[in-house]
């Protein structure tokens, strides 16, 4: 590949460099992206990274939202990296454990306080990729204890599956909804409800715990974390 045009970067490079004038180093992006420090360098020099655009984009989104914590910004570029495909049309194997398009794969992302904030819509497209691959999804959510209409471990509201809660010191819980062991949810039928709050995946969680008699009215999720899986061929 012919060298970068210094005057006219690409937007990989343009991201990069928006990145590392918040203060963060190439080293630091790479790592988010789950990449090599070189990758990052060769945006600059070579025009690489194309594929990694996606994943810059909503990093610097989060960023400009107020997030800085780097394991959550690793898991919004990893809900969000592309990845190239080989000159047949397949997707190359790169690092990293998108996987969602074949039986028995996955994918998953994470979104803390300020992601939250913003709607968690990097983890819109972990919702929808599993829709479209015919897959299933689980939630782990955390929120004041007393924002929770039932005690923890309740059969009306994670199933009775008392490890499917952890209790916090600052007086939250963490609630597991779904898993592969009990078959999960329709990521399809979730992939519309984050569709209907415009990639809202806050909001289309609120509604399905207040709906579905789990949460107050006036519950604030702190915490949430998306996966999704393609059950293996029988």
């Amino acid at each position: 590949m012919s060298p970068a045009d210094p005057q006219n970067p690409n937007e990989a490079a343009r991201l990069t460099q928006e990145l590392i004038d918040q203060g963060y180093t190439k080293r630091q992006v790479a790592k988010m992206l789950g990449r090599d420090a070189s990758l990052v360098s060769q945006f600059f020099t070579k025009g690489k990274g194309a594929s990694m655009a996606g994943a810059l984009r909503q990093l610097v989104r989060a960023v400009r939202g107020g997030q800085r914590d780097e394991e959550e910004l690793s898991a919004v570029a990893g809900a969000n990296t592309t990845r190239r495909t080989t000159k047949g049309g397949q997707k190359a194997r790169v690092r990293g454990k998108d996987t969602i398009g074949t039986p028995g794969g996955s994918m998953a992302g994470r979104a803390g306080k300020q992601a939250i904030k913003s709607g968690a819509a990097h983890l819109a497209p972990v919702v929808h990729a599993t829709g479209q691959a015919g897959g299933r999804l689980a939630f782990t959510v955390r929120m004041k204890a007393d924002q929770y209409v039932y005690s923890a471990g309740s059969e009306k509201d994670s199933g009775g599956v008392r490890r499917g809660f952890i209790p916090r010191s600052d007086g939250t819980e963490e609630r597991t909804y779904g898993s592969s062991s009990s078959g999960g949810f329709d990521a399809a039928e979730w992939s519309q409800r984050v569709a209907e709050h415009h990639g809202d995946v806050t909001e289309a969680m609120k509604e399905w715990l207040v709906e579905t008699g789990r949460a107050v009215e006036d519950a604030d999720i702190a915490y949430l974390e998306v996966r999704g899986w393609v059950p293996p061929e029988q």
